[in-house]
């Protein structure tokens, strides 16, 4: 799994040159993950003022407004993918626009199989 890690608000703060420019390179790593078959899936997430923090605190069972971490950089989505190897994700990443641009991060995981022997 790739997780996408960027600063929110990054994407307004473009040109519309450069918007287009970083989806248009978005588009084109989807479309070659796709004929490659190593695309499983993936999502955008909403903006962070969209999320709720569910936690145990003094009181008990607390729910709060917003990003569980206080961070630059807020999880943006994800993406699925089926890989020979973890250098393969490692270097999908790598060519992520916002890796590549400096906006923002992509964490590579490994997904858990059902046995959880992973871990």
């Amino acid at each position: 799994m790739l997780l996408i890690w960027n600063r929110p608000g990054f994407v307004e703060e473009l040109s519309e040159a450069d918007r287009n420019a970083i989806f248009g390179e978005v588009d084109d790593i989807m479309k070659r993950l796709t004929e490659s078959g190593e695309l499983v899936g993936g999502e955008a997430l909403a903006h962070p003022s969209q999320t709720r923090t569910v936690r145990t605190g003094a009181a008990g069972v607390e729910i709060t407004d917003g990003p569980f971490v206080e961070s630059k950089e807020q999880f943006a989505g994800y993406l699925m993918v089926d890989c020979e190897t973890p250098e393969r994700a490692a270097e999908i990443a790598a060519n992520w626009p916002d890796v590549r641009r400096g906006f923002g991060v992509l964490e590579v995981r490994a997904v858990m199989e059902q046995a959880g022997t992973e871990m």
